[in-house]
């Protein structure tokens, strides 16, 4: 969805916050972290707007089942590959972790899914010659988890939607992706909130 107007001026702002209270495991984290406050400090009014330029914050939401065994990807029509569920910051979006939330729920049609953990990293990116308005997603990965007798669904936001094992993805996901998988993982089993 393009929405014309810009984020609430508060989300910025609470993004800030939720970022600096974040101790992420590893020093990469913690420096790109760093970075992400900067940025988003430099330019609050178009960080998380997509028509402020071409580079700016998304949401994205790994939704697991119970067990952590398994991940809900979809495959990304203008990258051609599976990847975590997720996207833009709306103007309607009261938080990024709610950005993703929504996002999560659109694409993966699956609304009875919890959050876990707070931030649970960060994933700055360039994007290919295929995405015309964005050069850069400074990605931010919130979590979520989902019960197993919950058939996902493909929306107008996913070609198609899918689980998968998480010692399993398949071939075509972006380069690193595993390792961001076990990353996010990571994080939640040390935030201790998967009950």
């Amino acid at each position: 969805m393009v929405n014309a107007s810009r984020p609430h001026p508060a989300v910025p702002a609470n993004l800030i916050d939720t970022l600096n209270a974040w101790k992420p495991l590893g020093q990469g984290q913690s420096e790109l972290r760093d970075e992400y406050v900067s940025f988003v400090s430099a330019s609050p009014g178009s960080a998380l707007d997509r028509d402020g330029g071409s580079e700016h914050v998304t949401a994205s939401c790994f939704v697991f089942t119970p067990d952590l065994a398994q991940v809900l990807l979809c495959f990304h029509r203008k990258g051609r590959f599976w990847v975590q569920l997720g996207g833009h910051v709306e103007a309607t979006d009261v938080s990024v972790p709610s950005a993703a939330l929504r996002e999560a729920r659109e694409e993966g049609g699956i609304n009875d899914i919890r959050p876990v953990g707070g931030v649970l990293d960060v994933d700055r990116h360039t994007l290919g010659a295929g995405f015309t308005r964005c050069s850069v997603h400074w990605d931010i990965g919130f979590g979520a988890i989902a019960r197993t007798d919950l058939a996902p669904s493909t929306s107008s936001e996913s070609e198609d939607v899918a689980w998968w094992p998480v010692t399993g993805l398949p071939d075509n996901v972006p380069p690193h992706f595993g390792n961001r998988v076990l990353r996010i993982l990571d994080e939640i089993l040390n935030q201790g909130d998967t009950e």
